[in-house]
């Protein structure tokens, strides 16, 4: 007898099955039904396990990749951050020592500096005192980055040493140039381009059409309305109570 017939027969006996062993169809209806108790089996016990293993197994690899990707995006977004901030820290203190202590520092004004600063803007803007009492307006309004780049600008252009010119531009374009910076200034497309043209080598002067544009718009804009303010309003009359003059 054959052996796969052997063991075909000692497979039915262990099932409960009696007979002889069907040939033809009838072998193949055995398999089908051989088939059928399998599955029934492997249902009711061994199927869960294994869909339980492969969910567990899906649900791990999700998880390792979610986590990889969280992983590498905050790493990413922490390393992006950390460099933005840097920049600004840089920037800041490059401002900050060619100018803005200067402002934050100035002695007290007088009265008659306080009144000259209502004749021009270009006195109010040549004295450290109105340059101060100017930028503090100017934060009331969120325009106070027209001040700081005027100021950058103006340090920037007193610069000879090349290298310095070259770190320096970059970093006052990226502040207050570049369309994503949140400090921008409002420049018009002519200047626009004309800055993109000279940071290709840039001098002591790539920004004096720029400095000069938010001059002019500081003093078209602001200037007037700094003069009616409370800020001016209230600093002139305090002086002039002090004053023993007045």
């Amino acid at each position: 007898m054959p052996t796969d017939v052997i063991k075909a027969k000692n497979y039915l006996l262990s099932l409960g099955i009696h007979g002889e062993i069907p040939m033809g169809s009838e072998r193949m209806e055995m398999r089908k039904r051989q088939m059928s108790v399998q599955q029934e089996s492997v249902a009711g016990g061994t199927a869960p396990t294994q869909q339980d293993q492969q969910g567990q197994g899906n649900r791990g690899s999700n998880a390792c990749c979610f986590c990889w990707c969280c992983c590498c995006s905050c790493s990413c977004l922490t390393v992006r951050n950390e460099d933005r901030e840097n920049r600004n820290r840089r920037a800041s203190y490059d401002v900050k020592g060619e100018g803005t202590g200067e402002i934050e520092d100035s002695p007290k004004p007088t009265v008659e500096e306080v009144r000259s600063w209502g004749q021009s803007f270009d006195k109010l803007m040549r004295c450290p005192a109105g340059r101060s009492a100017f930028r503090q307006f100017l934060r009331t309004e969120f325009s106070e980055e027209n001040m700081l780049f005027w100021l950058a600008c103006e340090e920037f252009s007193k610069e000879t040493n090349k290298t310095i010119i070259e770190e320096k531009a970059r970093l006052i374009y990226e502040d207050y140039i570049s369309i994503l910076s949140p400090k921008e200034v409002s420049l018009d497309s002519r200047v626009r381009e004309v800055i993109n043209r000279n940071m290709l080598e840039p001098t002591s002067h790539t920004f004096d059409d720029a400095q000069l544009q938010i001059y002019t718009l500081m003093q078209r804009d602001s200037y007037p309305r700094f003069m009616n303010s409370p800020v001016y309003k209230n600093l002139l009359k305090s002086l002039s109570e002090q004053s023993p003059e007045s």
